[in-house]
């Protein structure tokens, strides 16, 4: 099952609100997302994402089959991470394990290579979602450890994985 990645449309917002009103979705997500997430909390979204700065906020729906199932993005970071850019993503449920975020992983990496100055993208699942890791080794992440005790999730102390991609440079 192919996927691609686009630009957010506001007209987007009601896909969105059905992916995200998932428990186990949010259960791997940081904290702060509406629950349920109503169509306009989407739109809300989807308006932000439109009106960020195209260099520091790189923001796609992920689609298959001409709908959207998920969302993935890459935010740069400041300072002295000013190349460096942290991941997140999310799919549908019903879209689990069947190779879409890994495909939607790697286009989002290309993309922000080629068009940016971005020379690292990291990303860190909590040690618990076996999934994301997964994903995020067979797009071609590197595990750099564990960051222990890294995280307050549902009432609970967790740890995270760092894993990274650096840009290829030849």
């Amino acid at each position: 099952m192919k996927c691609k990645i686009r630009k957010w449309e506001l007209s987007d917002a009601g896909n969105l609100a059905a992916a995200l009103s998932n428990k186990k979705i949010q259960d791997n997500l940081r904290d702060g997302l509406p629950y349920p997430y109503t169509e306009q909390d989407g739109a809300d979204f989807i308006s932000d994402m439109l009106s960020a700065d195209e260099n520091e906020t790189f923001a796609f729906a992920i689609i298959v089959d001409n709908k959207v199932i998920g969302s993935i993005g890459v935010f740069r970071q400041g300072n002295i991470h000013r190349q460096t850019a942290e991941l997140g993503y999310y799919i549908a449920e019903e879209y689990w394990g069947k190779g879409i975020m890994t495909e939607a992983v790697k286009q989002i990496c290309e993309y922000v290579f080629a068009q940016s100055d971005i020379i690292r993208i990291y990303a860190e699942p909590f040690t618990y979602n076996i999934a994301s890791c997964r994903v995020l080794e067979k797009a071609g992440f590197q595990y750099e450890g564990t960051l222990r005790n890294n995280a307050v999730k549902n009432g609970n102390v967790v740890d995270m994985k760092m894993y990274s991609r650096i840009k290829e440079i030849f």
